[in-house]
């Protein structure tokens, strides 16, 4: 899609670090450089303030990835395009039916009702629960995987979206400073939001998380 819209060696493309390494491949692989901004902590999805703030006489385009189900603020980034003449290109999700989507909307609003201890997610407009990701409060990562574990232990299945950011990968490191990327790696964690899901599933879910008051042990 890079290729066939013109973006190629000596462009760079800005591209989100938390989440696939995929768009970062695509973009190497057109001949281009991955640009990495920061995202909204709220939406996961890229930050249009910081995606502006990242742009170079040599960007050619941003590519945004919407986060869970919730849809970045394509308005925003739209129009720092039309401002700077780049292609914005969307990368989503697979959409679910509709009637699945409203059964784990009902899922979420149960658990964004009940859970204490965890920052639920920010629904917002258009949220389709793809997954139902909470921060774990604490010192980061050791906090957040204890939990996990805890949670695992009573039967609970859940599981860290993503645990390792894209700019720290082999062959897309670079020296940049992320903070809402890197704290959202380190506290993320995804639990079962599923339309199957029971009733006694979903009391499971509080119970296992509740039991835990949020925070386990501080890491010092």
């Amino acid at each position: 899609m890079l290729r066939a819209a013109g973006v190629g060696v000596g462009d760079e493309v800005v591209v989100p670090a938390f989440g696939n390494v995929e768009v970062a491949e695509a973009v190497a692989l057109a001949g281009a450089l991955p640009v990495f901004a920061d995202i909204d902590p709220d939406t996961y999805c890229l930050d249009a303030s910081l995606v502006e703030a990242a742009l170079t006489p040599r960007t050619a385009a941003v590519v945004v990835v919407h986060r869970f189900g919730r849809p970045a603020d394509m308005g925003s980034l739209h129009r720092i395009g039309e401002r700077h003449g780049l292609l914005v290109l969307e990368r989503s999700e697979s959409e679910a039916p509709y009637d699945e989507i409203a059964r784990r909307r009902q899922r979420a609003a149960y658990l964004d009702g009940k859970l204490r201890g965890v920052r639920t997610p920010d629904g917002g407009d258009g949220h389709t629960y793809q997954q139902y990701v909470v921060r774990v409060p604490g010192n980061g990562r050791p906090d957040r995987d204890a939990f996990a574990r805890a949670v695992r232990g009573r039967g609970v299945e859940c599981r860290v979206p993503v645990r390792t950011p894209v700019h720290r990968m082999p062959g897309f490191r670079r020296c940049v400073s992320l903070p809402e990327t890197e704290r959202a790696v380190d506290e993320t964690l995804a639990l079962p939001v599923e339309a199957a899901l029971t009733k006694r599933d979903m009391q499971r879910i509080v119970s296992a998380c509740n039991a835990l008051g949020g925070l386990l042990q501080p890491a010092y």
